[in-house]
């Protein structure tokens, strides 16, 4: 089998993430880009997103899913970037020898100079939160019943229940609703919302949908179909709480129940993943461990707003090509990394490396994910040994969304100017 080696960059993923490095990818080096995607379009999972709430950050218009993507696309389109669509990854090595599969071009080996990885994210099942009662018909994700309605035009049942309070769950609490279902309430394991507060408001309470916090489903009922649940309060150690169980009769359930960054590929490449994360460790400029791949949006870790998606897809095509250009990995020989780690309150953080002497001009995208729920105005550090690097201010700390702070050049040069190689991040 004949090996392709005439692309410059490939990226594995046209989601917004893939979009964004391949436009970038180009436009830094004018080289040959691929975008490798595996559904039957580009735009990953927006085209099914049709509510508003994208594009403020990168547009500024408040924009639905499909017109946000569109965008995008149009601006690829205009580009010489070649796109393999209804195509699967199999496999990838740490040498960057990547092998697909489609119905249209058959078994394929590329050999790029650089790599990104924007496969995004899948959201977790029943079996992987142990949800215990009969296989009953009538249980799906928030995605799948995303799809069902906004893409295949079904419904997915009548009276329904939905475990969780991600965004996507209240999201489709509430378009479920608006095409004529009966949502009984969404139940919440923790004592706090997991989605965004705006969804809260937009999706719950204007559609007087009941919230129930610290809050499960502990079993389904139902042979073929689903016919009821039982849910159970918890206490502060999430254990269930007896006597506190109740029966709701339902004929579906939709689980919206987190995100996982989609990464099997990134180990079969040797690329090292972060525990907090679950997707790879990354520096400033989106690179990997492995020389020559680079990771940007929900396949480093889930993000809240798809504009920093972008952004991130943007840093990682810049540093494909310019990778590809030196055909090495960039020299930090003498420049000193400063490695991030998640301290009190904060549980997880992208970048987890920066090389601050060799930044230039160039602007650091912070990304934190709390986990604490702290309603009051915080206080977010960066110390070194116990003293204080650099801090800013927020309004509040919620898990539900990402703290992002984007360096500019005074913050750069007060990490230069610490002493230590290691800073932890705080909120308090």
């Amino acid at each position: 089998m004949d090996v392709n080696t005439t692309y410059d960059v490939i990226v594995i993923g046209g989601g917004p993430a893939g979009i964004a490095a391949a436009i970038e990818a180009y436009n830094e080096n004018q080289g040959k880009v691929l975008v490798i995607e595996r559904n039957d379009s580009l735009g990953g999972i927006l085209p099914q997103c049709i509510h508003n709430g994208f594009g403020a950050i990168n547009f500024g218009n408040d924009l639905p899913g499909p017109e946000y993507a569109h965008r995008y696309e149009m601006q690829l389109n205009e580009l010489p970037v070649d796109v393999m669509l209804d195509t699967m990854v199999v496999d990838m090595t740490p040498e960057l020898d990547i092998y697909t599969m489609s119905s249209e071009y058959g078994y394929q080996h590329f050999k790029p100079r650089a790599v990104v990885l924007a496969m995004g994210c899948r959201e977790r099942t029943r079996a992987q939160i142990r949800l215990p009662g009969t296989r009953a018909a009538g249980i799906y994700t928030a995605g799948t019943a995303q799809r069902l309605v906004n893409i295949e035009g079904y419904m997915p049942g009548r009276e329904i229940v939905v475990l969780g309070s991600g965004d996507i769950g209240m999201i489709m609490a509430r378009r479920l609703t608006i095409e004529g279902a009966q949502v009984l309430g969404v139940m919440e394991l923790l004592p706090f919302l997991t989605g965004l507060r705006r969804n809260y408001v937009q999706c719950l309470q204007d559609y007087n949908i009941p919230l129930h916090l610290s809050t499960t489903v502990s079993k389904i009922y139902g042979e073929r179909r689903v016919e009821g649940i039982e849910t159970v309060k918890v206490d502060e150690d999430l254990n269930h709480v007896p006597g506190t169980e109740e029966f709701i009769k339902c004929d579906t359930l939709v689980l919206s129940v987190g995100l996982i960054p989609e990464n099997e590929l990134s180990r079969k490449a040797g690329v090292q993943l972060d525990v907090r994360t679950n997707g790879p460790i990354v520096d400033s400029d989106m690179a990997t461990n492995v020389p020559g791949i680079f990771a940007a949006g929900n396949v480093t870790a889930i993000y809240d707003l798809v504009d920093y998606v972008s952004k991130a897809g943007e840093v990682a095509g810049r540093s494909a090509a310019r990778f590809a250009r030196a055909q090495q990995a960039e020299s930090h020989e003498g420049s000193r990394v400063v490695r991030l780690k998640p301290g009190a309150n904060v549980g997880s953080i992208i970048p987890q490396q920066i090389y601050i002497d060799d930044l230039g001009d160039r602007d650091v995208y912070l990304s934190m994910r709390p986990n604490a729920l702290l309603e009051r105005m915080v206080k977010v550090e960066l110390d070194d040994g116990g003293e204080e690097v650099m801090s800013f201010r927020e309004q509040y700390a919620r898990p539900a969304e990402m703290i992002i702070r984007k360096l500019k050049a005074r913050d750069i040069e007060k990490l230069r100017a610490s002493h230590g190689a290691e800073l932890v991040a705080n909120i308090s």
